[in-house]
């Protein structure tokens, strides 16, 4: 059963990844697909009550002395669709496509984060050609969502201290530092309120923003469709305005790309005249970043509407959310310190649902955005929920272990990389926390543009990535 680790193995696991819907809360069947990969490959393994999956491979004759390496991914994946492709992310295959060097998907994203680096992975530890000292890999659950996986990992679930996590975005690095998250959920109920005698139903889209991932792509200006709706209601008449049927973003880790609202309002077409005005003057502040994105109002002719305080409250609540950057590093320049995000809006049933997802290098200052986050939310009648407070992480950078993997891409790619500290989260906050004297050292393949329907990996980078991973596995 035994397949020599090269490219072409790489990419036969990811297809086969591909063929497995991910999204993050549904990992069940693709930790099944490892489960049966460690058994088609003899190798043990050990699954836990989150779905997390260990597999673990002896050391080789006359390296059992060497210490343990870790290779860490995560199955999930943050799974975004096209407005006019049918995709149910709870089903459907990703399918693929190749153009000059690229790996794309159709219509949809690709999974590359983090199912590129897990490919890797999997084709190391069951190359049984290879001389190496104690293997695990390790692929954790929920990472793109709350990283519940990692923090919920026994305490003796991996016996390696030194990790190679393979989820990282730019490939001519090596990660030591990555920003913690503070992800939270508003809630408010209210009382569906019937439309008035006389008054008309106007609902307004906004599409076609580029979006991207909220951590790795927060600082390049881009548009985020559901705080443009906030702030275009905000301009708005609020004191007499109903609004309903609000729905925003593709997931809690993507800058929004697309949000709606339906108002009442006393003529549809004055309505209609001032929305486009304002909205205008709006997208003005986007040339360049969000090109396609666009505001259209149509007729409609049903809503769930709710009551004017609750309507104001909730457009208060979008005016006052911060989006984007709020603090750079002095530090590292270039490197983004504080942000937050706004992800996700729905409206089902009574309730209206929300999502933040804040980040920073400093625990004190994220989680202090955070507490004031959600008085913004309760001084307009919701409930916050705190759904994952993950810490920021700092490597020495000067350790022997993360020179070991320095010198692993000079070898095998006649480069040093650089050391750089990430805005977007990893689960190594966790690991520290978990186990003692753990040393982590984060690498991957060029992606770009991942949570969103423009993620593309360059493949010679994944191909890069295996060598320099291969030279660390091998004794």
């Amino acid at each position: 059963m035994n397949k020599v680790a090269n490219i072409d193995r790489v990419w036969e696991i990811f297809a086969e990844l591909n063929q497995i819907a991910r999204p993050s809360h549904h990992e069940e069947k693709v930790a099944d697909y490892l489960c049966q990969f460690a058994q088609q490959h003899k190798l043990a393994y050990e699954r836990d009550a989150h779905n997390c999956v260990v597999m673990r491979k002896a050391a080789t004759a006359g390296h059992e002395n060497v210490e343990p390496l870790v290779l860490l991914n995560h199955m999930d994946m943050v799974c975004v669709g096209e407005p006019t492709k049918p995709y149910n992310a709870l089903t459907d295959a990703i399918e693929t496509k190749i153009c000059d060097g690229w790996m794309h998907a159709k219509g949809t994203s690709l999974g590359a984060d983090n199912g590129v680096g897990l490919s890797i992975a999997l084709a190391l530890i069951a190359d049984d050609s290879l001389e190496h000292g104690p293997l695990e890999v390790l692929t954790t659950t929920n990472e793109e969502d709350g990283m519940t996986g990692a923090a919920n990992l026994g305490s003796d679930f991996i016996k390696g201290r030194k990790v190679i996590n393979l989820d990282s975005e730019d490939y001519d690095t090596i990660t030591v530092g990555a920003a913690g998250a503070y992800m939270q959920k508003a809630t408010w109920h209210y009382a569906p309120t019937p439309l008035e005698d006389g008054k008309q139903l106007v609902k307004i889209t906004i599409e076609g923003g580029n979006g991207g991932h909220s951590g790795v792509d927060i600082h390049k200006g881009r548009c985020n469709a559901i705080k443009l709706l906030g702030e275009l209601l905000y301009r708005l008449p609020t004191d007499d305005l109903q609004i309903g049927d609000l729905n925003g973003g593709e997931s809690r880790a993507s800058i929004a790309t697309k949000a709606t609202a339906t108002l009442a309002v006393s003529n549809a077409d004055k309505a209609s005249q001032l929305i486009n005005k304002i909205g205008n003057t709006l997208l003005a502040d986007y040339k360049g970043s969000d090109n396609g994105m666009c505001i259209a109002t149509t007729a409609a002719t049903t809503a769930t509407l709710l009551g004017k305080a609750d309507s104001k409250a909730i457009i208060e609540t979008l005016h006052n959310l911060p989006f984007g950057v709020l603090k750079m590093r002095e530090d590292l320049p270039g490197t983004v310190q504080t942000s937050n995000n706004i992800g996700l809006l729905w409206q089902t049933g009574n309730t209206i649902e929300l999502t933040t997802h804040t980040r920073s290098f400093s625990d004190t200052e994220m989680e202090s955005l955070g507490k004031e986050i959600a008085r913004n939310v309760q001084a307009n009648g919701g409930e916050m929920t705190l759904e994952a407070n993950s810490p920021a992480w700092q490597e020495n950078s000067q350790s022997a272990f993360i020179e070991k993997v320095s010198n692993a891409f000079v070898k095998e790619l006649g480069f040093a990389p650089k050391k750089v500290a990430m805005h977007f989260v990893l689960e190594a906050g966790y690991f520290v926390r978990k186990y003692p004297g753990i040393e982590i050292a984060c690498i991957g393949p060029h992606i770009v543009s991942p949570h969103s329907t423009s993620e593309r990996v360059e493949m010679n980078t994944v191909e890069d990535i295996l060598k320099v991973a291969k030279s660390l596995v091998c004794c």
